[in-house]
Order: structure tokens, then C-alpha cells, then sequence
């Protein structure tokens, strides 16, 4: 009697250790499965969106005249700083607050809390997918002002021109995107919210249909009948 009970709380312990096993082996082959895709995605929309802003930026900088070819410039430099306060805000807020705003179905509120639950493909997507396509596209730009400036003979020398407009935009972007950092810390819950609220007009969060199908309540019905 003994040895049965020994061999049944062995097997039992066995099969919980198979059972973890695989449930282990699930988790790892579904991340694994889950982050290609994740790359692929990534690779994907990085080659899109850089080669639409770069067509962009190439068609209005062979157009318009030196002021407005140094105001595209800013706006390439502001891009890469609001979303690098994006991305710094969706993984430094707080989910808590949002499930009271999201109950009360306030727009916004779900998008919210989907945003810091992704928060690291958020991240990646804002402070390196846009952040670095900016970047470049940033010094694309700065290369045509200086062919400009410099074809206009207000300077002689194109290297030295080209070392002083890099130097000028590296410190707007980097000193933009430590400002952001500190507003995007101190305002993580105002910004993650706003962003929802945006979000939630181009791919809001779909509502769970709870209720049971019409055939299933009339089955059900049936049999409290019965």
C-alpha cells in the first residue's frame, strides 16, 4: 500500500514537472514567434514611412526657397523630439489611473492603458523608429541647405558650412529631446492620455461582446423550461 502511494505521488509529481515543462516551451516559442514578427513589422514600416518622408523632404527642398527649406528642417527636428516625449511618457506613466477613466468609458482611457501595456514596442517605435528615420532624413535636409547656402555665395567654404549647420542641428535635437525627457517624465499621464485620445479616433480599442448569441439563449431558455 505503501509503494502505491509512492508510485502515485511520483507519477503525480512527474506529470507537473512534464506539465511545466511544456507550458515553459509554449511561453518561449510564442515570444520567439511573437518577436519575428515583431521585427519583420518593424523592418517593414521603417522602410515605408523612411522612404515616404524622404520622397517628401527630396520633392519640397528642390522647391522652396532657403526660408522655408530651414522651417521644413525644424519640423523634422520637432517631429523627432515629440515623439521622443512620446515614447519616454508611454513607459514611464502609470496604468492605474486610466481603469477608473476607461470604466466610465471616457475616450481615450482604453487606448491609454493599450499603450502602456505595449509599452515597449511603443518605445522602440517612437525614440528609435522615428527617432532614427528623423535623424536622417534631418541630415538629408541640412545637406540641401548647405548646397543652397552655398550656391547663393554666402559662404565660401562648403566644408566649414557643412561642420556648422551639423553642429547646429545635433544640439537642437539632442538638447530638444532632453528638455522633452524631463516634460515627458513630470507629464507621463497627461501625455499617454492625449495620445490615447488621438489614437482612439484612428484604431481605437474594440469592445468585448460578452453577450451570448441568439441561439444560446434560446437553448438556454429552452432547457429552464424543460
Amino acid at each position: 500500500m505503501n509503494l502505491r502511494l509512492v508510485f502515485c505521488l511520483s507519477d503525480d509529481s512527474s506529470n507537473k514537472r512534464v506539465t511545466a515543462n511544456k507550458i515553459k516551451t509554449y511561453r518561449k516559442t510564442g515570444n520567439k514567434k511573437e518577436g519575428r514578427k515583431w521585427v519583420v513589422t518593424i523592418v517593414l514600416v521603417t522602410f515605408v514611412i523612411s522612404a515616404m518622408l524622404q520622397m517628401i523632404q527630396s520633392g519640397l527642398m528642390n522647391r522652396v526657397n532657403l526660408i522655408m527649406a530651414f522651417i521644413i528642417l525644424s519640423i523634422f527636428i520637432a517631429i523627432g523630439v515629440l515623439f521622443d516625449i512620446i515614447g519616454v511618457a508611454v513607459t514611464s506613466a502609470q496604468e492605474t489611473p486610466f481603469h477608473s477613466l476607461s470604466s466610465r468609458k471616457v475616450r481615450g482611457a482604453k487606448e491609454a492603458v493599450r499603450l502602456i501595456r505595449n509599452a515597449d514596442k511603443v518605445g522602440s517605435f517612437c525614440n528609435d523608429v522615428i527617432g532614427d528615420i528623423v535623424g536622417i532624413i534631418s541630415g538629408s535636409a541640412t545637406t540641401a541647405i548647405v548646397i543652397m547656402l552655398f550656391s547663393l555665395g554666402y559662404f565660401k567654404s562648403e566644408f566649414v558650412l557643412t561642420i556648422v549647420l551639423t553642429a547646429v542641428v545635433a544640439a537642437l535635437t539632442i538638447g530638444g529631446k532632453a528638455l522633452g525627457k524631463r516634460v515627458a517624465i513630470e507629464k507621463s499621464g497627461t501625455i499617454v492620455f492625449t495620445v490615447g485620445k488621438i489614437v482612439s479616433f484612428i484604431a481605437p480599442v474594440k469592445e468585448k461582446n460578452t453577450a451570448k448569441p441568439k441561439s444560446e439563449n434560446a437553448k438556454a431558455a429552452k432547457e429552464n423550461d424543460d
